[in-house]
């Protein structure tokens, strides 16, 4: 064979894969199952006459895909192909009847093309189906073939199910082999646990079970096994490409099966302690709606959850990834998700974000049904509470109040704490009116909301930082730690912004403790040591036709990256990136970076040494600053902290390190694919501890910093797990 043929072969095999899958008959979900009558013939099936499932456009605009996509291995006739098998006959039908057509329909928007899986998209997929269907006999006609896989769940293909094979001469196993018994493995599926409330509080130790672990936020890992005096004899236990796109998400681990988000709106289950897929679901998202990144799925009961590109949230059973519903949180157009949901006392709490004149929410729906429970509005509307603080304005001029990082939760206060961002019209606030009883406040931006999960009514709320005028958000995490305040321990709430000052507030009052400022900004020039009340410098204050050198950046000192805290010795581990931003005016009918007439840049604080990222150690008790690393490349993971005495956290230049959680000193790292970019987790398998990191550049934070270090590139984007063990 010549070196031409071979790579002929290659290229063909890869392809191969994609028109295999789709070697099978479909009815769509309608109370008239699919029967047609095909013309009896070689590789033919019988088949009872049916209602026409789709149009004779559909089937053209597919022969002409199928021929892009499928004729190279299934042949130009559908079933002469010289490496895949045929799409028509009794084998072609024996595969796949008397199962749910939505299986196929997914396996196919999964998987194919190999080389792109999902890239042609749910119309073009169900086009090439049309025309595999004609192809079997089925009649044209005035409906559509649908592109959504939710509207096939409920259908089986018809037929007599048995044992498929080619009809014709190539393509498949031969018609009748029986292949050897495949390896027996252990699947973990078959005996996994739903998960509950009090699991989520408190989980067991070796199991990672929402975005930060457990309710309250805090990102630590009670695991001792790595240590050290150890952890640099740390090896790859195995690795799993993801879809191409940014990928933020934080796996999530329960009784041995890792649960992950996949760029392009797909959950995949694996065998955490080999990698190897169990179950993978596709949104299939409607055309024009382009897929966004996300930063957590949650896991409830027998359901995991997660939010789409397309603004619902989707319930899959943890057992089979089949979805048990599917909720639009909105009707309106301009919401969007890139957060992920809370699930707390049997609601599914989630935020929106985007720039929808007077609204954005966080949404809870009942956890076993889907169904609408309540929706809170986090911009205060006129003539309710916090209403009178939009300088005047009215609902539909005012905008922003994002909630874009999942809520946390404290089961004993019984309340769920959201963050919320900014507004994104800046010149609405900027100049207070001369108005009794009304402010420039834009409530509920950057604050704190406790809301009751049962009715959806706020609690209290706490305002970090009224008219941010730069935004610079304050929408991360809310850690809940117990901590001695004025000799009783008490619930509090510890969460920062972009500026990297930390409010410490009480978490059953939403009573101010205290702030600590880690010195990247220059915003506020002081805090009220009895109030907490933050006094801005007018000298950062844009908008005056001047230009402003203001710290930090925009993309954050602190950002969404999370912090991790250890509860024994009350050290918050916080990762970090050291920049500053010109705010300089745009030429008057110019669009700035804020409305106020102003777009930001990017540069180095004024005394920086070339160094950017950092990762602080601070004691929340005493609010000293135990130690600080600093390095070249800025961070771009969270941080994760566990027992062993070990710290670990990733930056753009590719690197996962584990540094000592007493000193700072680099203990062990490694060089990955791709940009980390999620937060890193701990968990046990049979008994043997793993480390877990996400990669995927293309996120806001790995895109925000590398023109601070020219020389560190990341081209092409390979988004991955990896995950770690001890020999």
């Amino acid at each position: 064979m010549t070196l031409t043929n071979i790579q002929k072969v290659r290229q063909l095999a890869l392809a191969a894969v994609f028109c295999g899958a789709i070697a099978a008959l479909i009815v769509i979900e309608t109370p008239v199952q699919l029967h047609a009558q095909a013309p009896a013939g070689p590789g033919r099936a019988v088949i009872a006459p049916a209602s026409p499932l789709f149009t004779s456009a559909q089937a053209a605009a597919g022969k002409a895909a199928y021929a892009q996509n499928c004729a190279t291995c299934h042949g130009a006739n559908v079933d002469d192909g010289e490496f895949a098998p045929p799409l028509r006959g009794a084998g072609f039908i024996g595969n796949y009847a008397g199962k749910p057509a939505a299986d196929l329909f997914n396996y196919t928007t999964m998987k194919m093309p190999p080389a792109n899986p999902g890239s042609l998209g749910g119309a073009m997929y169900a086009q090439i189906l049309s025309y595999i269907l004609q192809q079997n006999g089925l009649p044209t006609g005035n409906a559509e073939f649908p592109s959504d896989a939710t509207a096939l769940a409920s259908v089986v293909i018809p037929g007599t199910p048995g044992r498929g094979g080619p009809a014709g001469p190539s393509g498949g196993v031969t018609a009748g082999v029986k292949l050897p018994a495949a390896p027996k493995k252990v699947n973990p599926l078959e005996k996994i646990t739903p998960v509950t409330d009090t699991m989520l509080q408190n989980p067991p130790t070796g199991e990672w079970l929402t975005w930060r672990r457990s309710f309250d936020d805090q990102g630590f890992s009670p695991l001792k096994q790595i240590t050290k005096a150890n952890v640099n004899n740390l090896r790859i236990a195995w690795t799993w490409a993801l879809s191409p796109g940014a990928n933020e998400a934080t796996p999530l681990v329960h009784d041995g099966v890792m649960f992950l988000h996949s760029p392009g709106d797909k959950i995949e289950a694996l065998d955490a302690a080999t990698g190897d897929l169990l179950w993978q679901y596709t949104r299939q998202l409607p055309q024009g709606v382009t897929a966004s990144v996300k930063r957590n799925i949650s896991i409830y009961g027998d359901k995991v959850y997660l939010g789409t590109s397309d603004v619902h949230v989707v319930a899959l059973d943890v057992k089979t990834g089949r979805v048990v519903w599917d909720e639009a949180l909105a009707t309106e157009k301009g919401f969007n998700l890139t957060g992920g949901p809370l699930v707390a006392k049997g609601k599914v709490m989630i935020g929106t974000g985007g720039r929808v004149p007077g609204k954005n929410y966080i949404v809870a729906l009942d956890a076993v049904t889907g169904k609408l429970a309540w929706r809170f509005n986090t911009i205060a509307q006129p003539g309710e509470p916090g209403g009178d603080s939009w300088n005047g304005h009215t609902a539909e001029e005012r905008n922003g109040a994002s909630v874009w990082i999942a809520g946390s939760y404290d089961s004993a206060l019984n309340l769920a704490f959201f963050g919320v961002a900014q507004t994104y019209d800046t010149a609405l606030l900027a100049k207070p009116v001369n108005k009794p009883g009304v402010t420039n406040d834009g409530l509920y931006t950057d604050c704190t909301l406790a809301i009751n999960p049962d009715t959806g009514k706020l609690v209290w709320y706490y305002q970090h930082q009224p008219n941010d005028q730069w935004d610079l958000d304050w929408v991360f995490e809310r850690q809940v730690v117990r901590m001695p305040v004025n000799g009783t321990v008490r619930p509090v709430i510890m969460t920062a912004g972009k500026t990297a000052i930390y409010d410490v507030i009480d978490a059953e009052t939403g009573k101010w403790i205290y702030s600590k400022d880690l010195g990247l900004q220059n915003v506020v020039s002081s805090i009220d040591p009895g109030t907490g009340k933050k006094n801005v410098d007018p000298k950062a204050l844009p908008g005056d036709g001047q230009a402003h050198m203001v710290c930090p950046h925009a993309g954050g000192a602190k950002s969404w990256l999370p912090s991790s805290y250890n509860p024994d010795t009350k050290i918050l581990y916080i990762p970090l990136v050291e920049s500053c931003m010109d705010l300089t005016p745009v030429p008057e009918g110019g669009r700035g970076s804020l409305s106020t007439g102003v777009r930001w840049t990017l540069r180095p604080r004024p005394d920086s040494d070339g160094r950017y990222g950092r990762v602080e150690a601070v004691n929340m008790l005493t609010r000293e600053v135990l130690w600080t690393e600093r390095h070249r490349a800025p961070v771009s993971s969270g941080t994760l902290a566990t027992a062993g005495g070990v710290v670990f956290n990733g930056d753009i230049d590719r690197f996962f390190r584990a540094y000592d959680d007493q000193t700072g000193k680099l203990l062990w790292e490694a060089r990955l694919s791709d940009v980390p970019s999620n937060a890193p987790i701990a968990y046990t398998v049979n008994g043997k501890q793993y480390i877990a990191i996400g990669v995927g550049n293309g996120g806001a934070q790995a895109m925000t910093f590398p023109a601070l270090v020219p020389e560190i590139q990341n081209v092409d984007r390979a988004p991955a797990v990896w995950v770690f063990q001890l020999p």
